[in-house]
């Protein structure tokens, strides 16, 4: 009968340490990056949307030439709204559900599905060939956010003062996935021409850095499912040092039981 319990002991303390382990498979990001990276330029492209907001701001070596583009807050225009931040001093741009925009002097302006590249070129030809030859512009999505969801250390929505930004860069903001995310299978939310798509990404390995979701769009939402068979196991894992301590003590009763 002793020897029965030791050996039910030794069963509880094996299981308890095989549990604590977790395959390197399962949480190693980019596993195959040193065979299957290639040289193809990578995709990425801002595409404005609906509803975003811009900063469009231009310049030019008489800067009172292109006073009339740079309108300030306080000056109205129902097509505008007020951006915020380091933006503050000009109006953003609302695109309207038309895909829309009013812009000084050169009236209403198709916004929705041009890349934010495809708009200041647009932009700064227009104002080059009615108004002013050597005007430089700049053209910014003020809105552009990020959200994360599921198996990471800080899930929340991210606001970014920049318009580029990729998958793993946005899940180093949220603090990276716990061990217990699921990181072969990542869900990527995107509205495309107001559709909403799913896209599956494995960040095991390197193919989605060629995809279109290796750059994020502004109001993407990632979510970072759970690992259901980690799940499952998840919650032996996590008393694991429980189980040893019992382990423990009936280990040395059986000690003191055999001595007497």
């Amino acid at each position: 009968m002793k020897h029965n319990l030791f050996k039910a002991v030794q069963l509880i303390l094996g299981i308890a340490l095989i549990s604590s382990c977790v395959s390197k498979k399962r949480l190693l990001y980019l596993q195959d990056i040193d065979t299957s990276l290639t040289d193809n330029e990578l995709n990425y492209q801002s595409i404005i949307k609906k509803d975003d907001i811009l900063r469009i701001t231009v310049t030019s070596e008489n800067m009172e030439l292109v006073q009339p583009f740079n309108q300030l807050i306080g000056i109205t225009n129902q097509n505008s709204l007020a951006a915020v931040g380091q933006q503050g001093q000009l109006f953003g741009y609302l695109v309207d559900n038309h895909g829309t925009l009013v812009f000084p002097l050169l009236g209403t302006i198709e916004a929705a599905g041009k890349t934010r590249e495809e708009m200041t070129v647009f932009l700064q030809s227009k104002i080059r060939e009615g108004f002013v030859k050597d005007a430089v512009v700049d053209v910014r999505i003020v809105n552009f956010k990020v959200t994360v969801l599921g198996e990471v250390n800080r899930p929340g929505t991210f606001n970014l003062d920049y318009n580029r930004i990729t998958l793993l860069q946005v899940l180093g903001q949220a603090g990276d996935l716990t061990i217990y995310g699921n990181r072969k299978n990542i869900t990527i939310l995107r509205d495309v021409d107001g559709v909403q798509t799913s896209h599956r990404v494995d960040l095991t390995t390197s193919d989605f850095i060629d995809s279109d979701f290796y750059y994020l769009q502004q109001n993407d939402v990632v979510v970072v499912e759970p690992n259901y068979a980690q799940v499952q196991a998840a919650g032996f894992n996590r008393n694991a040092s429980l189980y040893v301590s019992i382990a423990s003590i009936l280990l040395s009763l059986i000690v003191i039981i055999s001595r007497n």
